[in-house]
């Protein structure tokens, strides 16, 4: 990791973009997501589609909603959205901090830069979480899944250009910190410089392979590099 390099980062940025599920919160911390994956499974089986063996073990509720827009039947795609909206919402209620996320929020803002999230998650969970800790007067942005079309879901870089839409801000006076593949995918194509932030020992390379600005292994450097 460069500290010159995520020091030029989060010290030029206007605008601090974060995804959601990692950097802010762990959001199926205590209503795990294989549980509510399986819970789509049903209710798009309670719609009357098979459940063929690509989608029977999937651990990703959002995996399984993408797949349920393959499925051709827009009754089965709203019925899965809505549960999974749903679930999330639930979850946010017991959605665990990550370490220093809500301190990088507080000093981004004191600052006097913009923040906001793009997402994969729904909005209305999003916002459940911000308020529940105090931060959603903070976060100028929530640009979440759009309901019904998962083909808009990152790596799709919609999220990221609604929210720099929204502040009017150009992608490179912003930054976005995100924690998987789809989302460095997601950053290129719309522009904006990406640190990547390898929660996980195994996700270091990958991150360097796919192209990522900086990589971290705590939300506590990009804090440190915003102060800076």
């Amino acid at each position: 990791m460069s500290r010159t390099k995520l020091g030029r980062l989060a010290g030029n940025a206007k605008l601090l973009l974060l995804d959601f599920d990692g950097p802010v919160c762990s959001i199926f911390a205590h209503y795990p997501a294989p549980e509510v994956a399986a819970r789509l499974r049903a209710v798009a089986a309670d719609q009357g589609v098979a459940i063929g063996p690509e989608i029977s073990d999937e651990q990703d509720p959002l995996e399984v909603l993408r797949w349920s827009a393959n499925t051709g039947s827009h009754r089965v795609l709203h019925a899965v959205e809505d549960a999974l909206r749903e679930a999330e919402t639930n979850a946010a209620r017991s959605a665990e901090p990550t370490a220093h996320a809500h301190e990088l929020i507080r000093e981004a803002r004191q600052l006097g830069r913009a923040v906001a999230i793009a997402s994969n998650n729904s909005t209305p969970a999003i916002e459940a979480y911000l308020n529940r800790h105090g931060l959603g007067a903070l976060v100028s942005v929530v640009a979440g899944r759009i309901p019904y079309a998962p083909h808009t879901m990152k790596p799709d870089p919609s999220c990221l250009l609604r929210a720099l839409n929204a502040v009017n801000t150009a992608a490179h006076d912003a930054v976005f910190v995100g924690d998987s593949l789809t989302d460095i995918t997601a950053a290129r194509s719309a522009g904006v410089p990406v640190v990547a932030f390898a929660n996980r020992p195994d996700k270091w390379e990958a991150f360097q392979a796919a192209g990522a600005d900086v990589v971290v292994t705590t939300m506590a450097e990009v804090v440190a590099a915003l102060s800076r």
